[in-house]
């Protein structure tokens, strides 16, 4: 594995939502920096094969299964991490979903607690146990998924940008509370990334993918790894400054 000099060998780092796109990027690229891996998220079998591909190159990294839309789930990865590799050092808070878009009187109640539960909950009580595990410890870096829509507006998406500004608000508060006892939280604000999700969207809308890249100076789509990237600089020393901030990683989009 070809490091890139961010200083994390031996950092224990918590991933959520890593069994695929930004989560799945984001491992690998956290494994290229020899950290100890524990990779969190609903789908065993996808993220079975992401443990082993770290292991198959000499990286350490262990998968559980976990909803982290239920708060036993967060508090069982968080033991989970301790418990195999002592601490916790580093928390990536991927999780997240964009649910069904429509205009504000529309949208169901289960689309509502959807989105809430797995953007604002989710990171509510991951940021709870992780916390608690770093303190012990005397420190350590968390960063949080927004999206790079929270700087402009979306229509049909009014729950999930509110949800995303709660993560907001939670990342600079949580930031200004525990920055002087060693931990620092910031988050990173992807725009649009050749998920998963991105690409079923774009076989099924026409001119999906087109209304994105018109608004994206570089006009281009990011792969995740190059999203990954910042998240990684943002958890390690190189960033050891940085606190309570967001981090347009969007290609200018907000810019359009």
């Amino acid at each position: 594995m070809a490091s890139k000099g961010f200083d994390l060998n031996g950092r224990v780092v918590l991933i959520t939502g890593a069994s695929s796109g930004m989560g799945r990027a984001a491992a690998l690229a956290f494994a290229e920096e020899r950290a100890r891996l524990l990779l969190a998220a609903r789908r065993p079998e996808e993220g079975e094969v992401v443990a082993r591909a770290i292991r198959a190159k000499g990286g350490q990294a262990l998968f559980v299964a976990a909803d982290v839309t239920r708060e036993k789930d967060v508090q069982t990865v968080v033991d989970a991490t301790v418990r195999e590799y002592g601490r916790l050092d580093v928390a990536f808070n991927n999780a997240g979903t964009e649910g069904l878009a429509a205009p504000l009187i529309d949208p169901t109640n289960d689309n509502y607690e959807l989105v809430m539960n797995t953007n604002v909950r989710s990171i509510f009580w991951s940021m709870q146990y992780e916390i608690r595990a770093m303190l012990v410890r005397g420190g350590g870096a968390i960063v949080n998924i927004g999206s790079g829509n929270e700087h402009t507006a979306m229509p049909g998406l009014s729950w999930y940008l509110g949800a995303k500004q709660g993560v907001y608000g939670m990342t600079k508060v949580s930031a200004l509370d525990y920055g002087a006892q060693g931990i620092r939280v910031n988050a990173v604000g992807p725009g649009p990334m050749w998920t998963p999700a991105l690409r079923e969207t774009a076989a099924t809308i026409p001119h999906h993918l087109d209304k994105h890249i018109a608004h994206i100076p570089m006009r281009r789509i990011a792969e995740p790894a190059e999203v990954a990237e910042a998240a990684v600089w943002l958890c390690s020393p190189a960033a050891s400054y940085v606190l309570g901030h967001t981090l347009s990683v969007d290609g200018g989009y907000v810019l359009g």
